[in-house]
């Protein structure tokens, strides 16, 4: 039988993220696993040089987490009861962030929403669920939007 004792949940807090996190919490009630939520910043580094100031940006990103660290608190309150969870909130490319966190922190599998993105947008935003499910060193689990 599988063991799943840690589960890496990655949300962007849009309206589909309490789906996202309602299937995880699900298997963790049920594996008696514990939930890691984790939403990545976006990183800004790319428009350093754009007659922006680094500084700026570093402010701008700054007020980002710091919001989202209020966002990971009040989300964790509304969607994981009865469950081992913690929060984390950090700054760069999603697919990149997520797996490396998995991979450190020895995650048995990802959660995850997709975006349903289709022709042009995934042409040119690409697909983080995709990057993911290719690269991880886990099982993936996507959840497409209702």
């Amino acid at each position: 039988m599988v063991d799943i004792k840690k589960i890496l949940c990655a949300v962007d807090f849009s309206e589909h993220s309490p789906v996202v996190a309602d299937y995880a919490s699900t298997l963790a009630k049920k594996m008696g696993a514990e939930i890691m939520c984790l939403y990545v910043a976006p990183s800004l580094d790319q428009y350093v040089g754009f007659h922006v100031p680094p500084s700026s940006i570093e402010n701008f990103v700054g007020e980002i987490v710091t919001g989202a660290d209020s966002s990971m608190e009040s989300f964790i309150d509304d969607n994981f009861k009865d469950v081992s969870v913690s929060g984390k909130v950090v700054t760069g490319y999603a697919a990149e962030e997520i797996l490396s966190i998995a991979k450190n922190e020895n995650t048995d599998l990802i959660v995850m929403g997709t975006h349903g993105r289709a022709g042009i947008d995934r042409i040119l935003f690409g697909s983080v669920a995709e990057k993911v499910v290719k690269a991880a060193n886990c099982p993936v689990l996507t959840v497409r939007p209702t």
